[in-house]
C-alpha cells in the first residue's frame, strides 16, 4: 500500500509539472499568438479573459462529474485535452481556430485543475501529513521551464507550433502512462465512484454551504489578485516607476517564480513543524511586507527584494488553501469523496483573483499611481492573517498531524490497485 501511494504521489506531482509546462508556454507567447492570428490589441483583452471564465465554468462542471467519475479519470483525460490545445493554438491560421482552440484550453484547464488538487487533498489524507505544497512546487518548476522554452522559441523566431509541437509529443504520452498510477484517496472503490455511491452524491452542497468556505474563497482570490499583480505589472512597474532598464525589468518576474518553487519545495515541512495556520500567517504577513517594499522601494533592485518576498510569501497561501478546504468538507461530511466538490468549488475563486488582479492594478495605476496601487492587494492578502483559524483542523486529520496512513483511507488506484 506504501508502494501504491508513493506511485500515485510521483504520478500526480508529474501532472502539476506538465500542467505548469503548458500554461507558461501559452501565458508567455501571447505577443507571438496576437502576431499569427492578427488579433488587434481591442480584441486581445477579450481572448484573455475568455480563458479563465472558461476555465471557472470547467471547474463548475467538475463539481458535478465527479459525483459519478473519479477525479482521477477525469484528470486522466483533461490533461491530454489542454496539451492538444495547446497545440491547437501553435498551429491554427484563422482567428476562429484560435478561438475555439482557446475555448477547450479552459474548459479543460478548469477540470484538470480540479480534478489535480482533488487528487492531491485526497492523497494528502492518505498520507497523513502535508504534501500538498511539494504538488504545487511541481508546477512551479514546470512553469520556469515552459517560460524557458518559450523564451528560447522567441529567441531562435521558432513558429509556435515549432515550439509546441515537442513538448506536446513528449508531455502527452507520459502523462497518460503516469495516470495509470492516480490513487484515489478517499474512494473506497471504483464502483461507489461510477454510480454516485459515496462518491460526493450531494458533496459539498449537502455537507458544507458556500458560507463555511467563503473565507477560504477570499483566501484564494485575494492570493491569485497578488499573484496575477506580479505576473502582468512587474515588468512595467520596475521600467517605468522604478528606471529600470528593459532587459532588468525582466528578472523580477523570474526571481518570482524561483522564489515561489523554493518557498513551496520547503513549504511541507514548515507545515509539519509549525502547523498550516502560522505558516498561512507567516506567508500573508512575509507577501504583505513584500508589496511594501516594492511600493516603497526608491530603486529597481530594491524594487526587486520586494518581488523576491512576493514569491516566499505568496507561494503558500493557494495549496494551503486547497488543502483546508479539502480537511473542512471531510470533517463536515465523512463520507469518502465529500471534499471533491469543495475543492472544484474553490477552484472557481483562483479565476476570480485572476481576472480580477490585472485590471484593478491597471486603473488604479492610470487614475492614481502604480505605488499606491501596490497597496490594495498589499491590504488584501493581510486580510488573509484574519482568516487563518479556517487552515486549523484537528490534530487528527490529514494536512497538520502525523497520523500514519490508513488502508481505509488509501482506496484503489484508477487502475485497480
Amino acid at each position: 500500500m506504501t508502494d501504491v501511494l508513493r506511485r500515485g504521489r510521483a504520478s500526480l506531482a508529474f501532472g502539476f509539472f506538465a500542467q505548469g509546462v503548458a500554461f507558461a508556454l501559452l501565458v508567455t507567447r501571447i505577443p507571438a499568438i496576437q502576431d499569427r492570428y492578427g488579433v488587434s490589441d481591442a480584441l486581445l483583452p477579450v481572448f484573455l479573459a475568455a480563458v479563465p471564465i472558461l476555465a471557472g465554468v470547467g471547474s463548475v462542471v467538475s463539481e458535478r462529474l465527479v459525483r459519478r467519475v473519479r477525479p482521477s479519470r477525469l484528470l486522466r483525460w483533461s490533461q491530454p485535452v489542454v496539451l492538444l490545445a495547446l497545440l491547437g493554438v501553435g498551429a491554427g491560421d484563422r482567428v476562429a481556430v484560435l478561438a475555439v482552440a482557446l475555448a477547450v484550453f479552459g474548459l479543460a484547464v478548469g477540470a484538470l485543475d480540479a480534478s489535480m488538487n482533488m487528487l492531491g487533498v485526497s492523497l494528502q489524507r492518505a498520507y497523513g501529513r502535508s504534501i500538498m505544497l511539494g504538488f504545487h512546487a511541481a508546477y512551479s518548476l514546470g512553469g520556469i521551464l515552459g517560460a524557458s522554452l518559450a523564451w528560447a522559441g522567441a529567441h531562435w523566431d521558432l513558429a509556435l507550433w515549432v515550439s509546441y509541437l515537442p513538448v506536446v509529443v513528449l508531455l502527452l504520452p507520459a502523462a497518460l502512462v503516469g495516470s495509470r498510477w492516480y490513487v484515489d484517496g478517499d474512494r473506497e472503490g471504483a464502483e461507489g465512484a461510477e454510480t454516485g455511491e459515496g462518491a460526493g452524491g450531494g458533496g459539498v452542497g449537502a455537507g458544507v454551504g458556500f458560507k463555511v468556505l467563503l473565507p477560504l474563497c477570499l483566501v484564494m482570490t485575494f492570493a491569485y489578485i497578488g499573484d496575477s499583480t506580479v505576473s502582468n505589472w512587474s515588468a512595467k512597474y520596475l521600467q517605468d516607476v522604478l528606471g529600470s532598464s528593459e532587459q532588468l525589468a525582466t528578472v523580477p518576474y523570474n526571481v518570482y517564480m524561483v522564489t515561489t518553487l523554493v518557498g513551496r519545495a520547503l513549504g511541507d515541512f514548515g507545515v509539519r513543524r509549525f502547523g498550516a495556520v502560522a505558516v498561512v500567517r507567516g506567508g500573508a504577513v512575509v507577501a504583505a511586507g513584500g508589496f511594501a517594499v516594492v511600493a516603497s522601494a526608491p530603486g529597481a533592485w530594491v524594487g526587486m527584494l520586494g518581488f523576491t518576498l512576493l514569491g516566499l510569501g505568496l507561494c503558500v497561501l493557494v495549496p494551503q488553501t486547497f488543502a483546508a478546504a479539502g480537511r473542512l468538507a471531510a470533517e463536515k461530511d465523512g463520507r469518502p469523496g465529500a471534499s471533491d466538490a469543495a475543492v472544484a468549488r474553490l477552484n472557481v475563486f483562483n479565476y476570480v483573483g485572476f481576472l480580477i488582479g490585472s485590471p484593478l492594478v491597471g486603473a488604479l495605476g492610470d487614475a492614481w499611481s502604480y505605488r499606491g496601487a501596490m497597496l490594495v492587494p498589499m491590504v488584501l492578502v493581510l486580510v488573509t492573517v484574519v482568516y487563518a483559524r479556517s487552515f486549523e483542523g484537528r490534530p487528527d486529520r490529514y494536512g497538520g498531524g502525523h497520523e500514519r496512513p490508513r488502508t481505509a483511507d488509501v482506496g484503489r488506484g484508477s487502475n485497480g490497485l
